[in-house]
């Protein structure tokens, strides 16, 4: 019972030096956050901090590689070949994850986000999209892969940047099935679903 104990208070002053990191880093770049600023809006102390990081950046980068692991294990379904993963599944899968992190997208696409994890989570999009795709699609240059990837990719942040300003009020369902709808057959997406209400 300690230990379960112990867990869950960790689990909370994490919570709470993270909800204090991301409202503080929508206000200004990180370089401009001191570890005092941030305890003082958590209601922790700079002890606690130094529990769990070296200091300010030490925290981003952790907080980074945390959602970078989630994203790349919604992304794993792609590259399993036994897999009965539907595109839409594993699109849900990513916006499970998103929304997971919804704190970390938004100031990501914010002012002072973090551009760089914003590249490595585009990249790692990229690596799985190629490796996957790339047998059902042989005869198709790679670097028409690659426009097309820039293409869906732009229009995947520019939903997302959406979504979160709405507030999310889509379930991951349904904007799963927009974004598969969307990359499978554009504006004609609509077309579809009014045929399918006849």
């Amino acid at each position: 019972m300690k230990h379960t104990t112990g867990d869950h208070r960790t689990r909370v002053t994490r919570m709470l030096l993270r909800s204090a990191f991301m409202t503080l880093l929508k206000e200004k770049p990180i370089e401009n956050i001191t570890i005092r600023q941030l305890c003082d809006l958590a209601g922790l102390n700079r002890g606690t901090f130094y529990v769990y990081y070296r200091d300010i950046y030490d925290m981003r980068s952790k907080i980074e590689q945390e959602m970078f692991d989630e994203f790349k294990q919604a992304m794993a379904p792609l590259l399993e070949t036994a897999s009965q993963t539907s595109s839409k599944d594993y699109i849900l899968g990513i916006f499970n994850c998103l929304r997971s992190n919804a704190d970390l997208c938004t100031v990501t696409l914010g002012k002072y986000g973090d551009k760089a994890f914003m590249l490595r989570l585009l990249d790692l999009g990229r690596d799985y999209y190629f490796q996957n795709y790339r047998k059902y699609v042989a005869h198709v240059g790679a670097q028409e892969l690659e426009y097309y990837y820039a293409f869906a990719s732009a229009g995947c942040i520019g939903m997302l940047h959406k979504w979160l300003d709405d507030g999310m009020p889509l379930a991951d369902t349904q904007i799963a099935q927009l974004v598969e709808g969307f990359l499978s057959h554009g504006a004609a997406y609509f077309a579809a679903i009014k045929d399918a209400q006849k």
